[in-house]
């Protein structure tokens, strides 16, 4: 995640015999909304246009220009209007940009509905969007049809926009490493790098010869600051000091790996070979890098990597990456989730000890399956989601659960928690209907409608929300 604030422009409609007086304040309405919210703005010169709002074609073309000076610099679009507003000056003033548009209209009050101050913003609302979708402008609407910036219902509205403008701007064009081939047992995570190529989204294919290389030549010095740096995140108990070692080696490896290629989300082929040569399983590695705001999906599973970072902007928090294992008990609105894991620590209750993958000691042998993260998943409302390609598609669904603290019994391996949502049969069903894997990326807090809008209004993959 970077710190860079989310940065809107901001756009004031106007038509001539409405109130114009209005604007004044809505220009200070919303720079406060701005301010109160954590976002940074840019906003034209008032004395630049009549009451520093557009109305007229001209005006249009001075707001146009001052959005090409700023290219760059702003994430999305705040169309507000404080009354009906002049369709003509805002289609040319938002021609040719390439950001999410928010339209926002203010609410008419009781007792000022006499000709001097009634604004007719809801009226000039849906002027307004019939216009933007004729000259094929990409628009989103507030949850209410009117709304004023000072009030709860629009920070709401602010907080989803901002979501939508991050995960828009991150995924016009980012690159993507895949971390060895497909994971042969796994045909379920194919992917068509081709379809992803076509909307912006680049995989760079690094074989595991290069990654073993790399681990066999790694610097002492840097082995040693990734060995202290991996110890203090997790408890080692008393494994052999090889395996932190080995476990560093690939640490070391990926942070240049994403260095050198300028990655920003991974997959990675995680079994069988690290168990079988190194004698270790990579998931704290992976648990660390999403911790760090590089979503790292294991299983070479480079569509979630996908949903991972989505969900990652959406947020602004890291992400996890886990299997829809099991049915919880009797309970159909609930079922188990669970991984190895590669879990950032942040979804963790404290703090975590390292432990060793049962699969991989009953495959390989005792002591080839160290480095799994082990912990108590905390409860809490989250947003969930899966990617795919298909028949040259980008395709993708969200929806919002909630994890709970119901109990799993003791000896459950790796690390589970209980989602409850009444759609669960609804999202198990619709899984294995339209062929989704059986990963779920996972974020904290209610992102689904982000989601959905980011990626298929402004991005256009077909994406539902459940």
């Amino acid at each position: 995640m970077e710190n860079r604030k989310t940065t809107f422009a901001l756009f004031f409609g106007n038509r001539g015999f409405f109130p114009g007086e209005l604007i004044a304040s809505a220009r200070k309405d919303m720079q406060d909304a701005m301010e109160r919210n954590g976002f940074d703005y840019i906003i034209m010169e008032e004395k630049l246009t009549r009451y520093g709002a557009v109305e007229t074609i001209e005006e249009g073309k001075l707001y146009n220009n001052f959005l090409k000076e700023h290219e760059g610099e702003f994430d999305g679009v705040i169309l507000s209007l404080p009354n009906f507003g002049d369709e003509n000056g805002a289609s040319v003033a938002l021609n040719g940009i390439d950001v999410p548009v928010l339209v926002q209209a203010y609410p008419d009050e009781k007792g000022k509905m006499d000709f001097a101050h009634r604004r007719d913003s809801l009226c000039g609302k849906i002027a307004m969007c019939n216009v933007l979708r004729q000259c094929k402008i990409k628009y989103t609407l507030t949850e209410n049809a009117v709304v004023a910036p000072n009030s709860k219902e629009f920070d709401k509205d602010l907080d989803n926009f901002a979501a939508i403008c991050r995960i828009v701007r991150k995924l016009k064009n980012f690159n993507i490493g895949a971390i060895g081939a497909r994971t042969t047992a796994f045909k379920t995570v194919r992917i068509d790098e081709i379809a992803m190529q076509n909307k912006n989204i680049n995989v760079e294919t690094i074989d595991l010869s290069v990654v073993f290389d790399m681990m066999d030549k790694v610097e002492k010095d840097e082995l040693s600051a990734k060995m202290e740096y991996y110890s203090n995140i997790c408890d080692f108990g008393t494994y052999p000091p090889e395996k932190l070692e080995n476990i560093s080696r690939l640490g070391v490896v990926m942070d240049k790996l994403i260095k050198d290629y300028n990655l920003h989300a991974v997959g990675i082929r995680c079994w069988n070979e690290f168990e079988t040569k190194y004698g270790f399983a990579p998931c704290l590695v992976l648990s660390d890098l999403n911790e760090k705001g590089i979503p790292a999906a294991c299983e070479l599973d480079i569509n979630n990597a996908i949903m991972m970072y989505a969900l990652q902007e959406a947020s602004n928090s890291p992400v996890m990456l886990l299997d829809a294992n099991n049915n919880y008990h009797e309970e159909k609105d609930k079922m188990i989730l669970f991984h190895c894991s590669a879990i950032p620590q942040s979804f963790f209750k404290g703090k975590t000890k390292i432990s060793e993958h049962l699969m991989f000691k009953k495959s390989f042998g005792e002591g080839t399956g160290v480095g799994i993260v082990d912990g108590d998943i905390c409860d809490g409302k989250v947003t969930i989601g899966s990617f795919k390609t298909e028949d040259g598609k980008l395709c993708a669904f969200t929806a919002e659960m909630t994890l709970t603290d119901d109990p799993i019994e003791d000896c459950f391996f790796g690390c589970g928690v209980v989602a409850q949502s009444d759609s669960t049969e609804d999202i198990l069903k619709y899984m294995c209907e339209n062929g989704y894997r059986h990963h779920i990326a996972i974020a904290k807090g209610s992102f689904a409608f982000a989601v959905k809008e980011a990626m298929e209004k402004y991005l256009d993959y077909n994406t539902d929300i459940l």
